[in-house]
């Protein structure tokens, strides 16, 4: 379990992990099919809920399967290349087209169709507003699944998705607005319970769970725009200096103060493409002391300027 002082960094976090939905497909399958899916780039996350029977998520990049069935919730964060296929599926099972995106479940796919399909699965992408790699991103596993044994939180990953379901289907006033916060909240429920049920040894995940670094962490995320130190960023994660450095070294690669640089660009690289706010005013609030510092830290981390970066989504 997270230590429960660091349950609301996840909310630090939630501005990296906005994402659109869109739901591609209704699939319903016979006994023998598969069904690729190529590389997303990491710019969308791929998910796969399965409503009835049982398939197999297939990693072929590392070797790995994943068994599944009815009530299973599968999201790949960084839209890794799968495939999915029946539980039986034979080496010269008819293998089926990508299914074109869409803002609503209308591409039915069926293949060796029968009067009781083997399997029935819902499949979409999550698109991130924020394509550029992060640090929560980077941070995950390249597939995680929800079980009906999560109980509660399996149950409650279904209802949301059949919300965004219902709330796209509705084609009414604001649907982009609410399918988004409600894509945006699975993500993070998703996150969140992989968080829980993973003792993460090093990465971001291990900064989130250890007691010492995870507070500095958290002091981080309430104050981004305070001109911190080591020295204060030990005390408050009641560890020394060298102390502190050796873990976030061990955890994340990279010392404190680098990687409070790091989380403060990413976070106003959101504010600069979901706000009019000037570039003083974001530069300020994420601890620069003035908007040309700001500029130019932006520019080596992402390649361009702040202005530019605000422009593409223009």
């Amino acid at each position: 379990m997270i230590p429960d002082h660091l349950f609301d960094t996840l909310s630090g976090f939630a501005p990296l992990l906005r994402v659109r939905p869109e739901l591609q497909s209704l699939c319903r399958f016979g006994a023998q099919w598969k069904y690729d899916h190529e590389s997303e780039s990491g710019e969308s996350a791929r998910f796969h809920i399965v409503t009835s029977g049982t398939c197999v998520i297939e990693l072929p990049g590392l070797g790995r399967s994943i068994p599944v069935s009815a009530g299973d919730v599968v999201l790949l964060p960084r839209g890794t290349r799968h495939v999915v296929r029946g539980p039986q599926s034979r080496r010269g099972a008819p293998r089926l087209p990508q299914a074109q995106a869409s803002t609503d479940i209308d591409s039915m796919v069926e293949a060796d169709t029968v009067p009781e399909p083997h399997t029935e699965l819902v499949s979409g992408r999550l698109t991130f507003e924020q394509a550029h790699p992060n640090l929560v991103l980077s941070a995950l596993p390249e597939a995680i699944v929800i079980t009906t044994s999560d109980g509660p939180d399996a149950a409650r990953m279904r209802r949301l998705i059949a919300a965004i379901v219902d709330e796209i289907e509705s084609a009414r006033a604001g649907v982009n607005a609410i399918a988004t916060d409600l894509a945006s909240a699975l993500f993070i429920m998703v996150v969140r319970v992989h968080l829980e049920r993973e003792h993460a040894g090093n990465g971001l995940l291990g900064l989130l769970a250890h007691r010492q670094a995870g507070r500095a962490l958290v002091a981080m995320l309430e104050d981004l725009g305070r001109a911190w130190t080591l020295d204060t960023l030990a005390a408050r994660a009641n560890a020394s200096r060298a102390s502190l450095v050796r873990m976030f070294r061990k955890l994340v690669h990279r010392p404190p103060l680098e990687f409070l640089s790091e989380l403060r660009l990413e976070l106003a690289r959101r504010k600069l493409t979901t706000s009019s706010l000037p570039l003083s005013d974001i530069a300020a609030e994420i601890g620069y002391q003035s908007e040309s510092a700001f500029s130019r830290a932006f520019r080596r981390r992402f390649g361009i300027p702040p202005g530019a970066a605000r422009a593409s989504v223009a």
